[in-house]
């Protein structure tokens, strides 16, 4: 990119964050930067809003995320909501029966932004006890609006899994993964980081072609085909390669930071 943007998003697994899960202090100066000179950095995540507050103290509680792929747009400065678009019950419903009638080995877990709640055979990938997790029968899941879907399937990969899953869905949700195991998102049809990101830009007076944005994963790439510039990591997902207009260092190698101190030195 040659001007600089009026706009830099970026998501944050593998991108913003460092292999520790951190943001370096390096990252934590650019993103500083950035914004001194006028221009909103957003983070753009498949993460829920409660797992925001560690990060947003790394970055000094500036600005707005658009969490669960799209789903919620969360001031990190208050620490609260501004909008949602969660998937109903009557959705919910009719996905994972749908899956699980083709996929029978499949296990659901669902994100409510606060919390989450999961099936007994669902594999989870921390420590438990967990005071925001619990464990319930699908019926439970399923009983009030949740801001993703999260399916996992033991023999399936995660592009396998996906391409299995729009087979099944079509376009009645929104279905992505960003992970390198058979985990699955699903969000409301038509929610993506791309249509959080526009509405975040939208609301500073900025169009498509003056955002820049950042990301290493499938659930990415709506974004990239949005913004007007997009830039991969390194270490990003073959598809995220392929539709990036340029690429930066790894995660692990502040590629963020290296790309924005030659824009905003």
């Amino acid at each position: 990119m040659t001007r600089r943007p009026r706009l830099v998003a970026t998501d944050l697994d593998g991108t913003l964050l460092g292999s520790d899960g951190r943001v370096s202090r390096r990252t934590a100066e650019a993103v500083a930067r950035v914004e001194a000179a006028g221009v909103p950095v957003v983070i753009v995540t498949g993460r829920p809003p409660r797992w925001l507050s560690t990060i947003a103290t790394q970055l000094d509680h500036r600005g707005i995320a658009v969490c669960a792929n799209g789903a919620v747009i969360w001031d990190l400065h208050t620490d609260s909501m501004v909008e949602s678009d969660p998937l109903a019950p009557d959705v919910l419903r009719d996905v994972t029966s749908r899956l699980r009638a083709e996929l029978g080995e499949a296990s659901f877990a669902v994100e409510y932004g606060d919390s989450f709640t999961h099936e007994a055979t669902y594999p989870v990938r921390w420590e438990q006890p967990n005071p925001h997790v619990t464990v319930g029968a699908l019926a439970e899941l399923l009983a009030q609006p949740a801001v993703k879907l999260l399916m996992r399937h033991p023999t399936y990969g995660p592009d396998e899994l996906l391409s299995a899953a729009e087979a099944i869905l079509g376009d009645s949700v929104t279905l992505t993964h960003s992970s390198s195991d058979g985990l699955l998102e699903i969000s409301t049809a038509g929610v993506t980081k791309a249509s959080g990101l526009a509405r975040v830009a939208a609301s500073h007076g900025i169009g498509a072609e003056d955002v820049l944005a950042f990301g290493d994963m499938p659930n990415d790439l709506p974004m990239f085909a949005w913004a007007g510039h997009s830039v991969a990591m390194a270490n990003a997902h073959p598809a995220v390669l392929d539709a990036a207009d340029e690429l930066t260092a790894s995660n692990a190698e502040d590629g963020v930071a290296v790309y924005l101190e030659m824009l905003f030195p």
